[in-house]
Parts: structure tokens; C-alpha cells; sequence
């Protein structure tokens, strides 16, 4: 049985055990994430490979880079929160201007190009190939032409991850490969199909509630109505995609108090999510258990 050690840059090195992890997409629900990530590190155990769409991809990325998820939540912590240096940083990530719309009226000048976006903010420590990262990644993106969904493991990161998380009307779409890419999770949101493995982890942070029939006469604002109708959409595609791709764990983390854009929201979500570590860990150890034993590394005594 394999202990966690440290590398030679002060990381710490957990053993790869027989399972696979998919992080979905889900805008800021998709920060419950980092509790996931938080979870595995106390089990001193991370998967052979991850999939991820969208937020998941840009989460994912990070944690195949080496990063721990106490890291990952720091630097969400510190990044997420409403500072002059973090706005400023903000801005230069826009594609138009202000005086653009008033000339031509086309052009949305809050539109932001997510690979700008992930060059201002993605953490140091995660590389420019995916192919460099310390756990397989597979990068998932929606090809707006083709009306497939692409995955991603090897080439340029930045791309591949900014093409997964624009958004529709949000952010920019983003050519790469000769492909117009958007959001992964309009096609794929919860990328179960993508991985293989003995035992799949899957993270689906769309909608933990199960609702009743009360009738709601409140009309959304026009932010909500575009978001909650692309998160509607992804519900109806996840359900599709885990029945025909169950999981071996179908994680669904109480985020469906918050919105896709609560970003300044981090403390709140981690604080609301931080009671599923034990769920995490309670569940994936079983399946560990109960895998054959010579593919069982298992978690650490």
C-alpha cells in the first residue's frame, strides 16, 4: 500500500488509486468542487484520471497540475472577492468597450474572452499542455458548428479550457483546432462518457434539490431567465447522459440555493458544501473496498 509523500517543490505526491473523477459544469455551484478535491486529499488518495466541463475543466486543471485542494480554495478565496487590483484585472479581459456598443450597437462590451480570462487568473502552477499535467485531464467543449462535444487531453491547456467554459452571451467562443467552441455543458455537462475506469466519480453540481410543485409567479431578471434556462437545459442533458453512463458515485452537492454568477458567494458555498467530505469519503472508500483486490491501493491507514 502506497503512503503520500512530498516532492522535491514541497507538493505533496498522493498514489493514483483505481478510479476516475468528472467535475461538471455549473458556473459558481461548480466551487463545491474544491470540497470534493479537499475530501480526496484527506483520504491521501487522487484519481487516475478527471474529466471536466466547463467549470470542472478550469477546477480540474488545477488539481491535475498538483495543486491540494486547501491550495485551490485559497486561491479561489482570494481571487473571487471584490478588490480594485481583481477588477482592474477584470476589465482587461473584455472584448469591446463601452463606446463600441454606442458606435455600432453590436458589440457587448461586458462580453469577456476567456482566454484572456484564464491568463489573468489561472494559478501559476498549472502548465501550458495538457499533456504536462500530473493527472490526465480530458478537457470537454462543445463544437458550436459540428453540435458535438470534444474532449481534450493533449495540446494547448488554455484553449481547450477557455473553449469550455464560454458561456453563450457571457463569454467570447473561442477558435481552436480549426473549431468554434462553447460551453462543454451544452452538450455534455456532467462528462461521465469521457473516462474509464473501475470505479467513476461523477460531480454534478446542476441541482442537488428535488423540487416540489409550489407555483413561483416571480419573473427572473433577464441574467437569470439566459442562465437559469441554460442551466434548465444542462439538467435535462446530465439526467440523459448518467442513464445511459451511471457512475459508480453520483456526488450531487447542495448547491441549488445558488445561482450560476454567485461567485462572490466562494465562503458561503464551501461552507454550505464542506459537510459532504465525510459522504465523499464514506462512499469512495466502500467502493474501493469492494473493488478486486489487485487493482486496490486503497487509502492510507
Amino acid at each position: 500500500m502506497q503512503h503520500a509523500g512530498t516532492l522535491s517543490d514541497g507538493r505533496t505526491h498522493y498514489p493514483a488509486a483505481p478510479f476516475a473523477l468528472v467535475l461538471g459544469g455549473g458556473g459558481a455551484k461548480g466551487l463545491a468542487h474544491i470540497v470534493v478535491i479537499e475530501a480526496l486529499d484527506e483520504l491521501g488518495l487522487r484519481p487516475q484520471q478527471i474529466a471536466g466541463t466547463s467549470i470542472g475543466a478550469i477546477i480540474g486543471a488545477c488539481y491535475s497540475a498538483g495543486m491540494a485542494g486547501r491550495d485551490i480554495r485559497a486561491y479561489a478565496l482570494d481571487m473571487l472577492q471584490v478588490r480594485p487590483d481583481i477588477l482592474r484585472r477584470l476589465l482587461t479581459t473584455r472584448v469591446g468597450r463601452f463606446a463600441d456598443l454606442i458606435r455600432t450597437g453590436l458589440t457587448n462590451p461586458m462580453l469577456i474572452d476567456p482566454e484572456k480570462f484564464l491568463h489573468v487568473f489561472l494559478p501559476p502552477a498549472v502548465p501550458l499542455l495538457l499533456e504536462d499535467l500530473m493527472i490526465p485531464l480530458t478537457v470537454v467543449a462543445t463544437d458550436y458548428y459540428a453540435r458535438l462535444d470534444i474532449g481534450y487531453s493533449e495540446g494547448l491547456l488554455i484553449p481547450a479550457v477557455a473553449g469550455s467554459m464560454a458561456i453563450p452571451g457571457a463569454l467570447r467562443p473561442v477558435v481552436h483546432g480549426g473549431r468554434v467552441l462553447i460551453d462543454g455543458g451544452i452538450i455534455n455537462p456532467v462528462p461521465v462518457d469521457k473516462v474509464s475506469a473501475p470505479i467513476v466519480l461523477a460531480v454534478d453540481v446542476l441541482d442537488g434539490s428535488s423540487h416540489d410543485s409550489m407555483i413561483d409567479e416571480t419573473v427572473p431578471a433577464p441574467w437569470d431567465a439566459l442562465f437559469g434556462s441554460v442551466m434548465l437545459m444542462m439538467q435535462v442533458l446530465s439526467g440523459v447522459k448518467l442513464e445511459a453512463h451511471r457512475p459508480t458515485i453520483h456526488l450531487r452537492p447542495p448547491v441549488e440555493h445558488f445561482r450560476v454568477l454567485d461567485f462572490l458567494k466562494v465562503k458561503d458555498i464551501l461552507a454550505t458544501c464542506d459537510p459532504i467530505k465525510d459522504e465523499v469519503k464514506r462512499r469512495l472508500t466502500r467502493a474501493l473496498e469492494s473493488s478486486p483486490a489487485e487493482l486496490l491501493e486503497g487509502p492510507p491507514d
